[in-house]
């Protein structure tokens, strides 16, 4: 090394330590100590477990060596990624479901029938395993470098649950063997075959480890389960030996000598100048190695979002499997399998005190310590009681939803039947071709499944809901002769709101639908486009196709989009507003109901031009000559030009309005949204009322949306009406009531329908 390069060590080494360190307060020091070791001892036996489960295919003789590989991983991987600045206390090891693929690769490697893998013998074996663990680590660097994390979260969760399923299911039946107390290595599909040398005080053992793990977590205190369960298990294996009884159980890790894998796997790849057709080998490193970054990728994520603390954020996903995939591929060249998220270790990290990544740094120089010290105390643990625990922490890892489909096929409506069945189906698939077939195989059939269903979610309806506009109003008040008419013709308004993209098969099925609602009268329809955040030009000519069969019906189409939102942007790109006037383009809902109801009315209702009577205002209609003589005269007429504030939300409120010509709306002013509308008042309809009750401040501002000409009824005037005529202000109220409750019947039945 030259001088450049050690000075270059010296400064980043300290530099490193020290960012390290100033993360974390002396006060929790013990927190970090305590968490790193008690996690370290969680995770030591499932990482030898799981390395054990690695390798099983290559013969007991490999027992001791993926468990001594399952441990290097876990420390390699821990130390770069809090190197690489991983400031969270996650414990990372290896996964089950990485295990898994890498159990059923070396399986298929061991029995594939390609010329060159099946007489290159165990030694090419371990080349070609190694290879795609470290090729497969400089994928996932990769995935996160191009920022693939994001779209791996969108995985069907179907398609992860089969591996996750398949994974915890296998990894509880090659148990079997060892809970059996067989002398030599059993695979478990021979175990009936071999009933006769089964050790029953090894199954009895092998039941007490795990009703004690399983139960373990009720007890009080901190310990996490599984040492409880290794520490009973291990504790009764070596109390029966000392009273004899050692021929009744079965071995423990280390009964036959290592076999002899090497410190790093570079010796391995040696192998490779060997073959003679290396083609037939690239294609099942390459293949392996982006199928096993898939899987680990996938559930690295999932584990990210698991092991986060409720009201923490979840780690960036993209800068996750950076690190990951720089740490598996150091973890590789020493030996070491693919790693993950290991929830149980990092849940007891933090549960007793860890804080800081310091916790990561001791809980990895325990698992040293076990790998180079203890190591051969550790290869003393008895197989039956590791099997025992290990099927504890298969069973846990099933996936919870899937159970949840089960019970979904005999409850619940059609529907939901329907599609627990097509997720079961998924899920028995990818699991029955990653066992029967080819591991890597199925991976990429998960992956096709996952395009395919997310085409198929893609292409289903982009309909929220649709509704007709019967009992639903706009926030427009009206005479007692509209809303009547608004309630027979109502219904010939249909409103229906997108979310989703709008593209070609969307966009296809938004057209059939809609023809098929013609069926039903219809004059106007509104489609609300404020939930839709994608058009492309096929879901853009799908809306020109809508507009131009509602014209050749005599129909009319109304859209709803925000000014400047993406379905706006779209319409603008491809020139849909040249075709789709202005007028039929509505910044809300409300509005375009608003409009739709007037258009209803057009005919039968004077919107603008002559001033009505007063005996034609809602409040008055059923008064008599006499009784609006007596009134008229206290009555002040006021005119309003376009624009201008009638009065003033927080203003007095000291009288009420009658509209004769013109339309105002009201108005409320939000912090977080701006102006809102509240209602608009048309000719005949009455505002303010609120006035003659009480002398509270106005609630909203009302502006005159046009020309507006109203008669107003002021507090006193009405108080000396009272005194005049009695009769005449009794009824004038009860009018006023009635309106009140018209109003309230709309209101309700307005939210009635928006809540369907």
């Amino acid at each position: 090394m030259q001088s450049g390069e050690r000075g270059w060590v010296r400064g980043w080494e300290p530099r490193v330590l020290a960012w390290a360190f100033n993360l974390h307060s002396l006060a929790n020091l013990r927190g970090d100590i305590v968490g790193g070791i008690v996690s370290a001892v969680v995770a030591t036996p499932l990482a030898m477990g799981y390395g054990m489960f690695a390798f099983v295919a290559l013969g007991e003789s490999y027992f001791a060596s993926g468990a001594l590989a399952g441990l290097y991983t876990a420390v390699i991987v821990a130390i770069v990624c809090v190197l690489l600045r991983d400031k969270s206390t996650t414990v990372y090891a290896p996964r089950i479901t990485s295990t898994f693929f890498l159990g059923l690769l070396i399986y298929g490697l061991v029995h594939s029938e390609i010329p060159a893998i099946k007489s290159g013998g165990t030694s090419l074996i371990l080349a070609i395993t190694f290879s795609i663990i470290l090729l497969g680590g400089i994928f996932e660097a990769l995935f996160g470098l191009i920022r693939l994390g994001s779209l791996i979260k969108f995985a069907p969760q179907p398609v992860m649950a089969g591996f996750q399923n398949t994974a915890a299911i296998l990894l509880f039946l090659v148990q079997l063997g060892n809970v059996c107390g067989f002398d030599y290595n059993v695979a478990f599909t021979q175990v009936l075959h071999n009933a006769a040398a089964i050790k029953p005080l090894s199954v009895l053992l092998a039941a007490i480890t795990f009703f004690v793990t399983w139960h373990a977590r009720k007890l009080p205190g901190r310990v996490p389960p599984v040492i409880i369960g290794i520490a009973v298990g291990t504790g009764l294996y070596y109390l029966l030996q000392a009273v004899g009884l050692g021929a009744h159980l079965g071995p423990v890790i280390g009964s036959e000598p290592l076999a002899g894998m090497r410190l790093t796997p570079f010796p391995y790849f040696a192998d490779f100048a060997r073959v003679d057709d290396l083609r037939a080998v690239v294609p099942t490193i390459v293949a392996g190695a982006l199928a096993l970054t898939v899987v680990a990728s996938m559930d690295a994520l999932l584990c990210a979002k698991l092991v986060t603390p409720l009201g923490e954020r979840t780690a960036d996903g993209d800068k996750l499997l950076q690190r990951l995939g720089a740490g598996n591929v150091v973890a590789a060249c020493f030996g070491g399998i693919t790693s993950g998220l290991n929830i149980g270790p990092s849940v007891a990290n933090r549960n007793l005190g860890g804080r800081t990544p310091v916790a990561v740094f001791f809980h990895a120089a325990t698992i040293l310590v076990v790998c180079t010290v203890l190591f051969p105390v550790a290869v003393l643990m008895p197989r039956v009681t590791l099997s025992a625990v290990i099927m504890v922490v298969a069973i846990q890892h099933l996936d919870v939803w899937s159970l949840g489909l089960v019970r979904g096929l005999t409850a619940g409506s059609s529907s939901i039947r329907r599609h627990a069945l097509l997720d079961l189906s998924v899920i028995v698939l990818v699991a029955t071709i990653s066992v029967t077939l080819d591991i890597v195989l199925a991976v990429f059939i998960g992956i096709a499944i996952a395009v395919v269903l997310f085409v198929v979610s893609m292409s289903r309806s982009v309909v929220r809901r649709s509704y007709r506009c019967g009992a639903t109003r706009s926030r427009r008040s009206r005479t007692a002769d509209d809303l009547a008419l608004l309630t027979q013709r109502g219904e010939t308004i249909l409103v229906i709101e997108l979310e989703g993209a709008l593209f070609f098969g969307t966009g296809e099925k938004l057209v059939q639908e809609i023809e098929h609602a013609l069926i039903q009268e219809t004059v106007i329809v509104i489609l609300n486009l404020r939930r839709v955040n994608e058009i492309d030009s096929t879901g853009a000519r799908a809306l020109l196709e809508i507009n131009a069969m509602l014209q050749a019906r005599q129909k009319t189409l109304f859209l709803v989009v925000g000014s400047e939102s993406v379905p706006m942007i779209r319409l603008r790109d491809f020139q849909i507003l040249d075709w789709i006037r202005p007028s039929q383009v509505f910044a809300d809902s409300d509005r375009a109901i608003e409009q739709a109801e007037n258009e209803l009315l057009s005919d039968l209702t004077v919107l603008d031009g002559a001033e009505l009577p007063l005996n034609e205002v809602s409040v008055l209609i059923n008064f008599s000559e006499f009784q609006i003589a007596t009134i008229a005269p206290r009555l002040v007429r006021e005119e309003k030009v376009k624009g201008s504030v009638v009065f003033q939300e927080g203003d007095p409120g000291r009288n009420l309005l009658m509209i004769t010509k013109g339309t105002a709306s009201a108005y409320v002013q939000l912090p977080s949204s701006g102006r809102i509308r509240l209602a608009t008042f048309g000719p005949g309809t009455t505002f303010g009322e609120l006035a003659l009750l009480d002398e509270g401040l106005r609630s909203a501002t009302v502006m005159a949306d046009d020309y507006l000409i109203c008669y107003s009824l002021s507090k006193d005037d009405f108080a000396a009406l009272a005194n005049e005529e009695p009769a005449v202000a009794i009824k004038l109220l009860a009018s006023l009531g009635r309106e009140l409750s018209k109003r309230l019947r709309v209101a309700n039945g307005t939210i009635q329908e928006l809540e369907l």
